[in-house]
């Protein structure tokens, strides 16, 4: 029997057109119009398409990424299913792929892609990287490897890829971790696996989480209010290896003593943070005061690993286990 893979439509600019009548590029198209420009795409598997939405990728939220990782679980539940293909915008991708991942299920692939040219444009990415993202899914090379982003050729593993250009084709990467394959026309070649993965499974999610960026001279005030309005999580994107201006280890513990998890992170693209210095905000402070130190994952991805954590009693105990397991 030949293998099926689900195409999970959600929009973005893979399913953009200029509408003249707005004068601007909308997410309009479904997954019917992408396969219309892949009449090869029937040689792969067969397809099976579904139309969750039409919105682009900035606008979405994360309970609506919530639901579609769960509908990723659903789908990947069947026995006649080899693999999925999430359509997305190229925004938030990185972070539905990195939630989609955390909460997989099976060991079957999800394979996330997109484009940064619009569908109508004449030399659009879409169509190839659609194409690729098929093979991919339909290959058993790729079961075992979670979440991932197939773009521009390459395969990423959700947690350690980054939009790294606003508009270059090539704009998915993984930095020091490098890519774990390639799609070689009809090959998928994989030269490594993620190893820094762990299921959950969770009937709701936690969102009050937020996510805060240090800046030169930045006031802490901003922070405060946030920590005083009742969050459940904070996520931290510090200086360098993790630090941060005199005052921010005695907020941390404000945070802490009101039962308010917080992460540390570095707005650095790659590196690792360690709790080295001091001086009132430094890396060692901030752990003293009670802020778990995440290693080289970024912020965004820092936040949802969060609210998976703070999701159910058993990983809200074990949030430090969890994060030395995932990013240590």
């Amino acid at each position: 029997m030949k293998l099926k893979v689900v195409l999970l439509a959600t929009g973005g600019t893979i399913a953009s057109r200029y509408d003249p009548t707005l004068g601007r590029t909308v997410a309009s198209q479904h997954a019917e119009d992408l396969l219309k420009m892949l009449p090869q795409a029937g040689s792969v598997a067969q397809i099976e398409v579904e139309n969750l939405a039409t919105i682009p990728s900035f606008d979405m939220s994360v309970q609506f990424a919530f639901e579609l990782a769960r509908r990723v679980n659903e789908v990947l539940a069947r026995p006649d299913v080899a693999g999925v293909v999430v359509t997305h915008g190229t925004d938030t991708m990185e972070e539905t792929s990195y939630l989609t991942d955390l909460l997989l299920l099976s060991d079957k692939p999800a394979v996330f892609t997109g484009a940064q040219r619009a569908h109508d444009d004449p030399q659009s990415d879409g169509p190839f990287n659609l194409l690729n993202a098929l093979r991919v899914a339909a290959s058993p090379l790729a079961r075992g490897m979670g979440a991932v982003i197939c773009f521009n050729g390459t395969i990423h593993a959700a947690r350690d890829v980054t939009k790294v250009h606003a508009s270059a084709v090539e704009t998915f990467q993984s930095y020091e971790r490098g890519a774990l394959g390639d799609v070689d026309g009809d090959k998928v070649v994989i030269h490594r696996r993620p190893v820094l993965r762990r299921s959950f499974q969770i009937d709701r999610l936690e969102q009050r989480v937020e996510l805060f960026r240090l800046t030169l001279g930045v006031d802490l005030r901003g922070l405060k209010a946030t920590i005083e309005r009742g969050i459940a999580g904070l996520v931290i994107e510090a200086f360098g290896r993790g630090n941060g201006p005199t005052g921010l280890s005695a907020l941390v513990r404000l945070a802490v003593e009101n039962d308010i998890h917080v992460l540390v992170t570095s707005r650095c693209p790659a590196g690792r943070v360690e709790p080295l210095y001091g001086g009132g905000g430094g890396g060692r402070d901030l752990a003293d005061a009670g802020a778990v130190f995440v290693g080289d994952l970024k912020g965004p991805k820092a936040r949802l690993l969060l609210m998976v954590l703070l999701s159910s009693t058993e990983t809200r105990k074990r949030i430090g286990e969890a994060v030395a397991a995932l990013a240590p």
